[in-house]
């Protein structure tokens, strides 16, 4: 399965690492976890990645990663029926970030699929860099991408 995951130009050296996300917490993942955010989709990961920035901003140095999943990595899927109430509020909840701290601590799972609150119906995949199935995952490609401009009318 292929995921994908936008990514600032400077990042690129080390795509994977869950860093930007153990340095600032995120919906699923408290400060200091390390947690990697991909997309079901190029369109996903695009607007997951324009929610946080400002209108009138569209930077021209990301990239698309596009990362293949092996067919027998161990994924855990959340429903949005399991999830506690207003996991998608922003700011994000502790209980969400709950979830995530406890699947990254436990490395029961490679993967954790989770809804995407941004685009209702897709799916984001969490990625656990520091399970023993992280070394099958392979980045098949950067590819410059570009926001188009009719985001800012």
């Amino acid at each position: 399965m292929q995921v994908f995951r936008l990514i600032r130009e400077q990042y690129v050296s080390d795509p994977l690492s869950g860093r930007g996300a153990a340095n600032f917490g995120a919906r699923w993942n408290s400060i200091g976890v390390e947690l990697v955010y991909t997309a079901a989709n190029r369109s996903l990961a695009m607007a997951e990645v324009a929610v946080h920035l400002p209108i009138v901003m569209l930077p021209d140095d990301y990239l698309m990663v596009v990362v293949e999943l092996p067919a027998d990595i161990s994924i855990k899927t959340l429903e949005v029926g399991e999830l506690p109430q207003r996991w998608s509020d922003f700011p994000y909840l502790a209980a969400s970030q709950r979830i995530g701290d406890k699947f990254a601590a436990d490395a029961e799972y490679c993967i954790l699929q989770v809804p995407s609150v941004v685009t209702s119906g897709d799916f984001n995949y969490l990625i656990n860099p520091h399970h023993p199935d992280f070394t099958s995952i392979r980045i098949l490609s950067f590819e410059a991408f570009k926001f188009d401009k009719r985001l800012v009318k």
